[in-house]
C-alpha cells in the first residue's frame, strides 16, 4: 500500500513529500535518491522489483510535489542528506538502505556521512561522488561554464522557465536525448518522458543553484571509512558519469561490489532492469 505524507527540512522548514510503500515486512526499508532534475522517473522497475520490502521515495526541495526551497541558498548536497535524515524520522524508520541515482549518489554518501546510525547499505547507480561537473562528458566544460548560465538565467527566469514548459515535455526533446545520452534502442518514451516533464515544471533557478553546489561537493576525503554494504553500478556508455569514475569510487570503498552495464548509459536502470534489479536483490538479500 503506498501513501503520501509530508517532513518538514531541518534546515529551513521547507516542506518535503515522500511516498512510502509499506507491505509490512520488517527489513530495513529502501530509501531512493533522485538525480537532479527528476522525481522518480528512474525507479519505475526498481520500485516493483524490490517489493515486499517498504520503499520510500522523496522529492527534493523543490522537485515533484516537495516545496521550492524557502532559502535558495540552502540547497547543498548537505541539506538533502539532512532532509532524506528528516523523512526518515517522519516515517519512522531506524535504518535504511540508501538507493541513489546520479546526483542522488551525492546525497546517499552524504546521507551516511551525517548520520551513520542511519544507513544499513549503499546502492550507488551512474553517479560520482565529488565534482561531476568537471567529467560531464569527458571534460570540465560544463563547469566553466556554469556561472556563465546563471548570470544569464538570472535576467529572465521566467521566461526560461516558460520556454522550459513548452520545449522539454516533447518528442523534439525526447529526439535530442536519444543523441546525446540515453540509448534509444533500449529507453521506451513512455519511460523516459516523465523525466522531461518534471524537469519542464523545475524553476531554473533552483535547478543551477543545485547543480551548482553538487559541483562544489566531494565525499572523497572518507570513501575509505564507509563500513556498510555497497553496490556500485555504472553504465558503460554513460557520458554524463563516465564509468572509471563509478570503478574508482567502488576501488575506494572498502568490500564494495561493482557492477557495470555496456550498453547502459546514465539511465541504465530503465534501459536494462533485468540486470541491475537483480543485481540489487542480490545485494539486499544479505541486509536484514
Amino acid at each position: 500500500m503506498s501513501t503520501w505524507h509530508w517532513a518538514a527540512s531541518p534546515c529551513d522548514g521547507t516542506r518535503l513529500f515522500y511516498s512510502d510503500d509499506d507491505h509490512g515486512d520488517v527489513r530495513s526499508p529502501v530509501v531512493l535518491c533522485d538525480g537532479i532534475g527528476c522525481d522518480g522517473y528512474v525507479w519505475r522497475y526498481l520500485r516493483r522489483s524490490v517489493a515486499p520490502r517498504r520503499v520510500l521515495h522523496t522529492h527534493y526541495r523543490g522537485h515533484g510535489r516537495s516545496q521550492p526551497p524557502r532559502d535558495l541558498a540552502r540547497v547543498a548536497i548537505t541539506d538533502l542528506a539532512d532532509d532524506v535524515a528528516a523523512v526518515l524520522d517522519d516515517a519512522r524508520v531506524s535504518r535504511a538502505v540508501l538507493v541513489g541515482h546520479s546526483m542522488g549518489v551525492q546525497v546517499s554518501l552524504e546521507t551516511w556521512h551525517r548520520h551513520r546510525d542511519r544507513v544499513a547499505g549503499l546502492v550507488l547507480v551512474c553517479g560520482a561522488p565529488s565534482h561531476p561537473l568537471r567529467t560531464f562528458r569527458g571534460v570540465r566544460t560544463l563547469e566553466d561554464l556554469l556561472p556563465a548560465i546563471e548570470r544569464l538565467i538570472v535576467r529572465a527566469p521566467r521566461l526560461v522557465n516558460g520556454v522550459n514548459r513548452a520545449l522539454l515535455p516533447t518528442k523534439l526533446a525526447l529526439a535530442i536525448a536519444g543523441r546525446v545520452e540515453i540509448n534509444r534502442a533500449l529507453v521506451q518514451p513512455d519511460d523516459f518522458m516523465p523525466y522531461l516533464e518534471g524537469l519542464a515544471r523545475m524553476d531554473v533557478r533552483v535547478f543551477l543553484a543545485m547543480l551548482a553546489a553538487a559541483g562544489q561537493h566531494s565525499s572523497e576525503p572518507w570513501l575509505g571509512e564507509i563500513d556498510v554494504p555497497v553496490l556500485v553500478v555504472a553504465g558503460g556508455r554513460d557520458g554524463f558519469t563516465p564509468p572509471e569514475r563509478s570503478r574508482q569510487m567502488a576501488a575506494s570503498i572498502p568490500n564494495s561490489s561493482f557492477l557495470e552495464v555496456p550498453d547502459g548509459s546514465h539511465t541504465a536502470p530503465i534501459e536494462r532492469p533485468l540486470e541491475i534489479d537483480r543485481a540489487v536483490l542480490d545485494f539486499l538479500s544479505g541486509i536484514q
